[in-house]
């Protein structure tokens, strides 16, 4: 690990960012350019003291879960994103016929323009890699290395955020659209081994994936339940990324409708929270 050249990278890639080239406000008249060590920190997981060390080169190897969370708040390419990781002593990623768990710099400043509905990017295979502001008020934060279908087979509080009477419908969606993936890349690591776990964890995956449905993530209408907010009934577009293997999730609620309006008070309260808590 080369701390000194990393230190350097870090700093001259953050003061290459601008608060709204990630979603965030200026807020007050800034004196330096870029964006301040605790946003980075923010925008990654990590705690501001640890993301000072590493810039000030006295921090420890970041794991590679945090250089990938790095490389996306920091809006790196994907060469940057390669030096980063050489820079700690690890190898970058390589990416399997085009499953890609980077998420182009581009795309993330759509995501980050999205203010007022809930988006995330994901891997085809339910691999949370980034999500706005609007989408961790929905649904939480996902840590670095989060998967969605791992978590709804083998953690029963992830099914709290849909109505009783619908999961088992978004369980039979996940499974279907898991045999798509693998069937289209079986050499791929990464969806062979989730499924090939979840065999092994959940009973109910295992029954499902033997009835060998298929069918690809598409547009539909899913209802949310949120503590605060009430029940969503939400417009949920998928947009595939060509040739990385990673789509765009956007929920939004019709003008006019109660979704709508609960959208809205989602969008105060749920910031405020984000607001008070960071």
């Amino acid at each position: 690990m080369d701390r000194t050249e990393l230190a350097d990278f870090l700093r001259r890639r953050r003061a290459r960012l601008d608060p709204s080239d990630v979603g965030l406000t200026a807020g007050a008249r800034r004196r330096t350019p870029g964006l301040r060590r605790e946003e980075v920190a923010q925008l990654t997981g990590m705690s501001t003291d640890y993301y000072t060390r590493l810039e000030q080169a006295r921090g420890s190897r970041p794991s590679r879960q945090m250089l990938s969370a790095l490389a996306r708040a920091l809006r790196l390419s994907e060469d940057e994103r390669d030096h980063l990781f050489h820079l700690a002593g690890e190898e970058p990623p390589r990416e399997t016929q085009g499953s890609s768990l980077h998420v182009r710099p581009g795309l993330l400043m759509v995501l980050d323009r999205l203010y007022d509905a809930p988006a995330q990017v994901m891997s085809d295979w339910g691999e949370v890699l980034a999500q706005n502001a609007m989408a961790v008020a929905l649904a939480g934060e996902a840590e670095p290395g989060r998967n969605i279908i791992h978590r709804y087979f083998t953690d029963p509080r992830t099914r709290e955020l849909f109505p009783p009477e619908d999961r088992e419908e978004h369980a039979r969606t996940h499974a279907a659209q898991l045999r798509a993936v693998l069937a289209a890349r079986p050499q791929d690591p990464g969806p062979a081994g989730l499924v090939a776990e979840l065999l092994d964890r959940s009973a109910e995956f295992a029954a499902l994936w033997e009835q060998h449905e298929v069918a690809v993530r598409r547009s539909a209408v899913k209802r949310f339940v949120h503590p605060v907010v009430g029940l969503l009934e939400l417009d949920c577009e998928v947009l595939a990324v060509p040739g990385q293997g990673q789509v765009l999730v956007v929920h939004s609620a019709r003008p006019g409708t109660e979704a709508h309006e609960r959208l809205a008070l989602l969008r105060v309260v749920g910031l405020q929270d984000l607001t008070v808590s960071r």
